[in-house]
C-alpha cells in the first residue's frame, strides 16, 4: 500500500492530537463512509445536512485508517476501536492539510473556473496530461469550499500535473480558494448568465471569477475566452492583480491560441489551431462547437506547462464523457405493430444547465443524424439559480429551438412553463410539473430512429428520466461525446 501522508505528516499538517496507536500512514482521505476505502483517513466534516461524526461508526466498519474528528464532538462519541486524530474544526483540518499538500508540490498547476465547461475543460486536461505525465485532478465537480481543500489534501506529492476545479455561485468563494491552490495557470472558460439570481448582471459575475487571478502562482498565466464579450473586463482585472501573462484562445484573429479551421461532424470534430505561434491539427473525440473553444484553452494550458503538444494532440481523439455531461448511449427500441425494431440515440446532459450551455447542447441535438423517420426530441427541464431574469431567460430558448431541426420538446419544473408558453405551436410540445410527471409521457412517445437529449440542471433531478430509459430499452452502444 502506497501512502499519501504518513500519521506524522497528517498530524503535523493539521496541529492535530493523535489518541491511540497510529498506523504508519494513510493511503487516502475520505469525507463519506460509503465511499471509503480500506486505509483512508476518514475526515468527520460538518456539512449543511449532515454531520459526519454521525458516521465514524460506519468508517470504521469500512477499514478507515485514521479518524479525524472535533474536539468538541470528541466526548458525544464514545469508545471508538479506530485510531483518532482529534483537531478544533475538521474543515479547517482538511484545509490545512490541503495548504501543506500544495507546500510539498512540484507539479504544475492548472486551475479552471467559469460559468460552463469547468467540468469538460478539466476532464479533458486530465485526460491529454495523462499522455505526458502523472495527473491528478479534482474528483466529480468537487469545486467548492470543502471539495478544493478535499482535492488538495489527496495530492500525492510526486504528481507531475494537477488540475482544479473552482466554482462559485457568490462573490468571495473563489478567492480563498484559489489561494490555496496557487496555480501557475488560471482558464476562465466563459462568462454566461449561471448564477444571475445573485448578481445584477454578466460584469458582475466576471468579476467574481476573476477573483481566481488573485492566487496565481508570480510569472503565472491567465488564459482567457478571447471570443467573450467580457474578455477585455476579465484581461483588465489579471492585469490589476498583477498578472503579467495573460492569453486569449478562440477565434479572435489576436488569440495566442488560434482556431485557424474548423470540421463539426455529429460524433468528432476536427480541427487546425496555431498555439503561441506552432500550427498543429487535432481530431477531437467529442462533437460540438462548444467542445472546441474548451480544447483550445486545453491546448493552450498544456502548452503553458510544458506538455508535449504532439502527444496531448494525439490524446485528443479518444476523450471521454462523464455521466450527465453529453455521454451518448444507443438503446435498442423493440418497435410494434406497424414499426420495426431500431435504435434511439440518448444524449445525457443531465447534470447542469444554463442559457449558455442550453445552446450548445441544443446545437448539439441539431448536429446529430436520425435513423428512419426518427425525430429530434429535446427533454428540457429548469435552469436554476436565474433569479427575477429566470422567466425571461427560459421563454427565450423558444427562439433557440425554432432556430434547430428539433420538432419535438417535452419540459418539465416550475420555470420551463414560461418557455411552454413561448414555443410556437408547430413545434409539438408536452409540458408536466417535473422529472416524475414527464417519465411516462415520454418513455410512451419514443419510437425507433429517435434522438433524445435531456438537459436541465441537476437539482431537477432530470438524471431519473435516463435512468427510466436505459432501463426499459437495452443498450446497444455507449459513446464518448462531451459538452
Amino acid at each position: 500500500m502506497s501512502l499519501l501522508w504518513t500519521s506524522q505528516e497528517l498530524v503535523a499538517a493539521m496541529d492535530g492530537r493523535p489518541l491511540g496507536p497510529m498506523p504508519e500512514g494513510i493511503s487516502g482521505i475520505s469525507i463519506d463512509s460509503r465511499s471509503l476505502q480500506p486505509g483512508d483517513a476518514f475526515f468527520a466534516i460538518k456539512g449543511e445536512a449532515m454531520d459526519g461524526h454521525d458516521f465514524v461508526t460506519a468508517a470504521i466498519k469500512a477499514g478507515a485508517g485514521v479518524l479525524v474528528v472535533a474536539e468538541g464532538k470528541l466526548p458525544s462519541l464514545g469508545r471508538l476501536t479506530a485510531p483518532i486524530v482529534v483537531v478544533e474544526d475538521v474543515l479547517a483540518a482538511l484545509e490545512k492539510l490541503g495548504v501543506a499538500a500544495r507546500a510539498r508540490s512540484s507539479a504544475r498547476i492548472i486551475a479552471v473556473t467559469g460559468s460552463a465547461g469547468k467540468t469538460t475543460t478539466k476532464e479533458a486536461l486530465r485526460h491529454v496530461l495523462s499522455a505526458v505525465g502523472k495527473v491528478h485532478a479534482s474528483a466529480q465537480s468537487f469545486n467548492n469550499h470543502w471539495g478544493v481543500p478535499l482535492t488538495l489534501a489527496r495530492m500525492p506529492a510526486d504528481c507531475d500535473y494537477a488540475v482544479f476545479e473552482i466554482g462559485m455561485n457568490h462573490p468571495d468563494e473563489i478567492r480563498p480558494l484559489v489561494k490555496m491552490v496557487r496555480p501557475h495557470v488560471a482558464i476562465v472558460t466563459m462568462i454566461a448568465a449561471a448564477h444571475l439570481g445573485f448578481f445584477r448582471n454578466l460584469d458582475e459575475i466576471a468579476k467574481a471569477k476573476a477573483e481566481i487571478f488573485e492566487g496565481l502562482e508570480p510569472g503565472g498565466a491567465a488564459v482567457l475566452n478571447r471570443d467573450d464579450a467580457r474578455f477585455k473586463l476579465l484581461e483588465k482585472m489579471a492585469r490589476a492583480s498583477g498578472v503579467e501573462h495573460v492569453y486569449g484562445f478562440g477565434e479572435n484573429a489576436r488569440s495566442t491560441f488560434k482556431l485557424t479551421k474548423c470540421e463539426l461532424h455529429a460524433d468528432h470534430s476536427d480541427i487546425a489551431a496555431r498555439i503561441d505561434g506552432h500550427d498543429m491539427i487535432a481530431r477531437i473525440g467529442a462533437p460540438g462547437r462548444h467542445m472546441v473553444q474548451n480544447v483550445l484553452a486545453v491546448l493552450g494550458a498544456a502548452h503553458l506547462v510544458g506538455a508535449d503538444l504532439g502527444k496531448v494532440a494525439l490524446a485528443l481523439v479518444d476523450l471521454s464523457a462523464e455521466r450527465g455531461r453529453g455521454k451518448r448511449h444507443v438503446l435498442r427500441h423493440p418497435g410494434g405493430s406497424s414499426q420495426p425494431a431500431g435504435p434511439i440515440t440518448l444524449i445525457d446532459e443531465s447534470y447542469n444547465a444554463n442559457p449558455a450551455s442550453m445552446a450548445a447542447a441544443m446545437a448539439l441535438l441539431n448536429a446529430t443524424p436520425v435513423a428512419g423517420e426518427g425525430r429530434r426530441i429535446a427533454v428540457l427541464g429548469d435552469m436554476l439559480e436565474l433569479g427575477d431574469h429566470s422567466a425571461k431567460l427560459h421563454a427565450a430558448l423558444a427562439e433557440l429551438i425554432v432556430g434547430t431541426g428539433t420538432g419535438t420538446v417535452f419540459l418539465g419544473g416550475p420555470e420551463m412553463r414560461s418557455l411552454a408558453q413561448a414555443l410556437p405551436q408547430d413545434i409539438k410540445t408536452e409540458y408536466r410539473a417535473g422529472a416524475e410527471e414527464l417519465k411516462p409521457v415520454l418513455l410512451a412517445a419514443l419510437k425507433p430512429g429517435d434522438v433524445v437529449m435531456i438537459k436541465s440542471s441537476k437539482g431537477i433531478g432530470f438524471a431519473k428520466l435516463v435512468d427510466a430509459l436505459l432501463g426499459k430499452f437495452p443498450a446497444e452502444a455507449t459513446t464518448s461525446n462531451q459538452t
